[in-house]
Parts: structure tokens; C-alpha cells; sequence
């Protein structure tokens, strides 16, 4: 093994036992308080405390969030700790031996000259930068940031919740969201009571240097019979190379907790965004350098020095701006570019036939809704509609196509319009920068803003300002945003009218991914048995109820059973429904797997049995009006009172009516939903709510 391979497999066992590692280093400084160290381990010690103080300083030149070091407040513990552990070794040495190694005998003499005086003001000057401007500093930035962090942390959370409701993120990602705020909000914490250890440490630096200097001086004069001359000038030297070299360090660490907590708003590395920031005005280097010149030119003034710094700025803020040019020049020609492709491409899409091309769905607004639709101004519409394609696959079984977004200058500003086959189907006026509260029907309570009714299901609700949120929802509201309004009512619109959506393009491409797990039942029966165009009429009829049509193998094998005894589409669909009896009984069932529905008297049935007609538009009812009308208002009260118990309008009754019945009352009551008994399962209990008579007996 090469000797690279061997330090890279040391350093992985050391990080595997980090945990051992920092224990044992932890027990080492608590030991140093206690049991004297040789001068080369004390050497050692302090060199390290420098060094790592040098790596904490460097690393936070580098994090762009305070998360991305969150060590450091229980770090800064331990590094003081350290610090405090060694003053006390050295101090020992100071006082018993009138030595204490290398280093400090080298700061003590090499940094100050040798010069106690002017040391003691050094280290005087050092401790008041660390302790007034650095230390004080940092402590209030955490204390505001914590503050700040906590105040904001329910509006964090409230936005997650509205993010994962509208389905913009997933559970993990929200939960890691959460866990990002709670720790953020525990960082800042940590970070201002840590900065009460720093500030205590300048002073117990303090402290400490004068018990030696004053404490030496005694011992050098009364013990070891010195002059005072020469005990002053050794125990001051000691006293202030052992200050020195422990406050540098924790000047540089007191320095890395103001940058960390200084870099919640970053986006790149301290370097990066001082070259970018600072020369983004290449105007203020110009006149930076123009006022260089003016100082080197005064009298008595350092004449070279201000002309080498003017020529330095000059320089820098000239390049600036040529490569600010070049970039603005570059940027337009890319814009230049990208409009000449986009006139070309225009050009060549704007055919005459194009012009015959109709959107299958198409959604036009406002210039007012344009800030719903853009991502850049925090609009999520678009996020929502591909939200919707992909859950209403899930549920119809169909490929809704895609929706064509287009502002209309002939709608009002915050109208908008739904399309369908180039056709309007629906449209609807929003208050965009409003909050829709909706009346689920059993709130009687009031609210403050502009009444209205929701535009899907006609609900009775209320524009709000947003400040009315928590508010309306103690209410048992339900709140939602104009952008929701809007995607809410483009779903229901398209499970309305998915049979019309189905082309027969459609068709083809669900009997393609059929045959990918089904190639023997495709290959067998479509299209020599089954044209394609019935099985459309199939699947539309299916889609027209609310039927899914997911089950495509059970719909294809079915259609080919019965093809051979019947081509009428209406009639196959009604097999089909039969044998998706599991799937229509589910759709239906209340919580305790029950059917609520209501039914049609014998009578009656017997009446609309022999009133069933074939026709070119399919199986009809030809009634007298009379007892159309008569059917249709019974019918609409048993409606009317399973509605208004909470429960969804279904019908029951024979197979060789129904059809004839639904396409009877459709156009009347397009919610109510009509089955067989045959699509019912026999172990399901129905639960009569009511019948249609011709006679009330009400």
C-alpha cells in the first residue's frame, strides 16, 4: 500500500472515532486546569490554539448560511475553555519558574520589542477591540437574530404548510424545511448566551495579566531576591507574551462569530460576494481613485503612497466598467438573438393552417392575473395546472392535454375565461391580491370583505384581505388563494366535460399503453373486432357519468364479449358498467361501506320500460310532457333532500332504464348520479332515503 493510501485510511479511522477523540481532548483541558505541563507541551498547546483559531476564521470565509457551521456555539465553549485552561498553565509557570516556554518568550520579546510598556498597551488595545467593538457586536446580532428568527418562525411555518397543501413540495421536503427553521432558531439561541463566554473571557484575560504581572513582582522581589527593576521587567514580559498570545486567538474567534452570524442573507462565499458587490459601481472606484490623487497632491501629504493606491483604484474601477460594457453589450446581442429566433420561429409556425388548429383547453386572463401565472413574480398557477394533469390522470384515466395560458386585453383585468374546443365554457372575476373564504354550508358567522360564491361547486363565500386568514378559518373557513380559485375551477370543468375532452387521438394512445402490458387482448381484438371509434363512444359515455377509465383491459375485454350480439355504443357501455360494478359501488359508498340512494317506483319504471325508444342520438324516453314534468319535480325533491343531509345525489333502479333515465333528467339535475342494480355489489347494503312517485305522498 502506497504511503498516500495509508494516511487517507489513518484520517478515515479518526473520523470514525471523532466522538472518542473529542472526549479525551476535553478531559486533556479540564486536566491542564489541574496537573502542571512541561514548557515544550505548553509550546505545543498554544500553537495549536492559534492554528485552530486560523481554521475557524478561514471557514466561516466560506459557509453562505450560519446552519452550515452549526457547531459553532458549543466549538466556541470548548475553544474558550481551552484558552481559559491554558492561561492557568501558563500562569503556573510564569509565577513558579520565571519561564513559560518558546512562545511566550517569543511574543513577550520578539512581538513587542522587548518593551513591557508598550506591550501592556498592546495587549490593553487588543482586549478593548475584542471586548467593545468585536464581542459586543456579535452578541447583539445573535440576540436580534434569535429574537428576530422566533418572531418569524409560525409565518415560516405557515408558508410550508401552504407549499405542501398545494402540493409545490413533498412531505420530506417540508418536514427538512421545518427542521431548518427549529434549528436555525436554536443556533441563534445558542449563539447569544456563547457570546456571554467570549465576553467573560476578555476579562478573565484582563484579570489575569495583572495577577501575574502583579503577583511575579512579588515573587521575583520578596522570593528570588531580584531587583525590582529586573522582576517588573521579566514577569510583565511573561505576563504580557502569555496575554498576547491567548487574546490573538480569541481576537480571531470573536472575529468568526461576528462574520457567521453576519451571513444569514448570503448566496455565495464571503470572497465571491465582496469581488461581485463591490464592483458593481465601478462609478464610486472612479471616484475613490480621483480623490486618492487629490490627497497625494495636498502638501506634507505621503505624495507616493496616495498615487500608487489612486492608480491601483483607478485601475480596477476602469476594467470594471469595460467588463460591465462588454457584458451589457453581450447580453443584448444574446437578446437580439434570441428575438430574431423567436420572429423566425413566428414566421414559420404562422401558417395559414395553423390558424384551423383549435386548443383543446385554454385558459384566458386578465393582465391583472399575469402575476399568477408568472413564476418570476411568485405566481405558482402554472405549478398547479401540472399539478392537476397528472392527479386527474390518476383519477379519470385519461392524458388531459395541455392547457393554453393567454392574456385577452378584452377581458376585464382580473376576469378570466375557460375554453374548450376554441368554445367559453365558464369564466369567472378574481381579487387577486385577496383571500377567497368559502362557507362549507353550515357556517352562519359573517366576515369582513366582498361576498361572493365559489365559482367550482357555488358555494356562498367572501373575499378577504389576508390579514383575515387565521381569522376566517377559526371561523371554519375554508381559505383559499385566488390561484387555487382558479385551478380548482379549471378541475372541475375538465371532470365535466372529460367525455368532450376524449378525442379520438386519445383513445388511440391509451390502447398503445395498453398494449405494452396487455399486447395479446389489444393485438386480438382492435381494431378487426372492435373499431376504434365505438370503443371512443365507449369510453365518453363512461367519462360523461364520472366513470374512470383506467381499467382499459376490463373495458376492451368486456366491449369484445358483447360486440358480437350488439354495435350500440350506448349498449356496450352498459355492459361495460357492469362489470366495473366494484369500482361504481366504491365511487359511491359513505364511511360504514354503505349506499345511500333513493329509488323509482315500480310503476314509474314500468311506465319509462315501455317508453324506451332506440334512436339515432341512442336509447331515449318518449313520455308525455306532463309526466316528464311530474317525474322531474319528484325527482329534483329526493335531490334536494339528500343534498341537504350531506349526501351525494344517487339513484337506483333498473338496468333497461337507466340510460334513458339519466339522459331523462341530465339537463335538469346534471350532479345526480344514476345506477343499475347490476352495477351494484350483492354483499353492499343500500339505504333507502326516499322515492320518486307521481303522487307525494308528503
Amino acid at each position: 500500500m502506497d504511503p498516500l493510501s495509508e494516511q487517507k485510511n489513518f484520517l478515515s479511522q479518526l473520523a470514525k472515532r471523532s466522538d472518542v477523540i473529542l472526549a479525551f481532548a476535553v478531559l486533556g483541558i479540564i486536566s491542564v486546569l489541574i496537573i502542571p505541563i512541561p514548557p515544550a507541551l505548553l509550546d505545543f498547546a498554544l500553537a495549536f490554539n492559534i492554528t485552530f483559531s486560523l481554521v475557524v476564521l478561514l471557514s466561516t470565509l466560506y459557509i453562505t448560511r450560519p446552519l452550515d457551521l452549526s457547531v459553532f456555539p458549543g466549538m466556541l465553549l470548548i475553544v474558550t475553555l481551552m484558552r481559559l485552561s491554558l492561561n492557568v498553565a501558563s500562569t503556573r509557570m510564569i509565577l513558579g519558574n520565571a519561564y513559560a516556554g518558546e512562545v511566550i518568550q517569543s511574543f513577550g520579546n520578539f512581538v513587542v520589542q522587548g518593551n513591557y510598556v508598550v506591550g501592556f498597551i498592546i495587549f490593553v488595545i487588543l482586549v478593548i477591540i475584542q471586548f467593545v467593538v468585536i464581542t459586543k457586536g456579535a452578541g447583539r446580532i445573535s440576540e436580534v437574530a434569535a429574537r428576530f428568527t422566533l418572531d418569524a418562525m409560525p409565518g415560516k411555518q405557515m408558508a410550508i404548510d401552504a407549499d405542501l397543501n398545494a402540493g409545490l413540495i413533498t412531505e420530506a421536503q417540508a418536514r427538512e424545511r421545518r427542521d431548518n427553521i427549529s434549528r436555525e432558531a436554536d443556533f441563534y439561541g445558542a449563539m447569544d448566551g456563547a457570546s456571554k463566554f467570549v465576553r467573560g473571557d476578555a476579562i478573565a484575560g484582563i484579570l489575569i495579566t495583572l495577577i501575574n504581572i502583579i503577583g511575579g513582582f512579588v515573587i521575583g522581589a520578596a522570593l528570588k531576591g531580584m531587583s525590582l527593576h529586573d522582576a517588573m521587567r521579566t514577569y510583565s514580559l511573561l505576563s504580557i507574551g502569555d496575554g498576547l498570545v491567548t487574546q490573538i486567538p480569541a481576537l480571531l474567534v470573536s472575529t468568526a462569530s461576528g462574520i457567521i452570524v453576519t451571513r444569514s442573507a448570503a448566496k455565495a462565499n464571503m470572497g465571491h460576494d465582496l469581488s461581485v458587490q463591490l464592483t458593481r459601481h465601478p462609478r464610486a472606484i472612479l471616484v475613490a481613485a480621483t480623490m486618492l490623487f487629490f490627497f497625494g497632491l495636498l502638501p506634507g501629504m505621503p505624495t507616493l503612497t496616495f498615487m500608487v493606491l489612486g492608480l491601483v483604484t483607478g485601475g480596477i474601477g476602469f476594467i470594471t466598467r469595460e467588463s460591465q460594457k462588454k457584458q451589457a453589450l453581450a447580453s443584448a446581442d444574446a437578446e437580439r438573438k434570441i428575438e430574431e429566433e423567436e420572429i423566425k420561429k413566428q414566421v414559420v409556425q404562422e401558417r395559414t393552417e395553423d390558424l384551423l388548429k383549435v386548443d383543446t383547453i385554454g385558459l384566458e386572463i386578465g393582465y391583472g392575473l399575469i402575476p399568477l401565472v408568472d413564476n418570476n413574480q411568485g405566481g405558482d398557477l402554472l405549478n398547479r395546472i401540472s399539478l392537476i394533469r397528472k392527479q386527474l390522470a390518476g383519477e379519470l384515466g385519461i392524458i388531459v392535454p395541455p392547457i393554453r395560458i393567454r392574456d385577452n386585453v378584452q377581458l376585464r383585468p382580473n376576469e378570466y375565461c375557460i375554453k374548450i374546443k376554441g368554445i367559453r365554457v365558464a369564466g369567472w372575476e378574481v381579487m387577486s391580491d385577496h383571500l377567497l373564504a368559502i362557507n362549507p354550508g353550515f357556517v352562519e358567522e359573517k366576515l369582513d370583505g366582498f361576498e361572493t360564491r365559489d365559482p367550482a361547486f357555488n358555494l356562498p363565500a367572501t373575499w378577504i384581505i389576508p390579514n383575515l386568514k387565521e381569522v376566517a378559518e377559526a371561523k371554519n373557513f375554508t381559505v383559499v388563494e385566488p390561484s387555487a380559485v382558479l385551478a380548482t375551477h379549471i378541475t372541475e370543468l375538465i371532470r365535466v366535460s372529460a367525455a368532450e375532452i376524449l378525442t379520438r387521438q386519445d383513445v388511440q394512445h391509451l390502447v398503445d399503453t395498453l398494449k405494452e402490458d396487455s399486447p395479446a387482448l389489444v393485438d386480438s381484438v382492435i381494431p378487426d373486432i372492435i373499431p376504434l371509434g365505438v370503443l371512443h363512444k365507449v369510453l365518453q359515455s363512461l367519462l360523461a357519468e364520472r366513470v374512470p377509465v383506467r381499467n382499459m383491459a376490463t373495458i376492451v375485454e368486456t366491449i369484445s364479449d358483447y360486440i358480437g350480439a350488439t354495435k350500440e355504443a350506448d349498449v356496450l357501455a352498459e355492459y361495460v358498467r357492469m362489470s366495473l360494478k366494484r369500482q361504481i359501488t366504491e365511487m359511491y359508498k359513505d364511511n360504514e361501506g354503505k349506499l345511500n340512494v333513493f329509488t323509482i317506483d315500480p310503476a314509474i319504471e314500468q311506465q319509462l320500460a315501455e317508453s324506451v325508444q332506440n334512436t339515432k342520438q341512442g336509447l331515449m324516453l318518449v313520455l308525455e310532457p306532463a309526466l316528464t314534468e311530474s317525474i322531474l319535480k319528484q325527482t329534483g325533491k329526493e335531490v334536494t333532500r339528500m343534498e341537504d343531509t350531506g349526501l351525494t345525489a344517487l339513484c337506483i333502479c333498473s338496468p333497461n332504464i337507466r340510460l334513458a333515465l339519466r339522459r331523462l333528467v341530465e339537463a335538469t339535475y346534471p350532479a345526480l348520479a344514476i345506477i343499475s342494480y347490476n352495477e351494484v355489489l350483492p354483499d353492499v347494503e343500500l339505504v333507502s332515503t326516499g322515492m320518486v312517485r307521481l303522487q307525494d305522498d308528503n
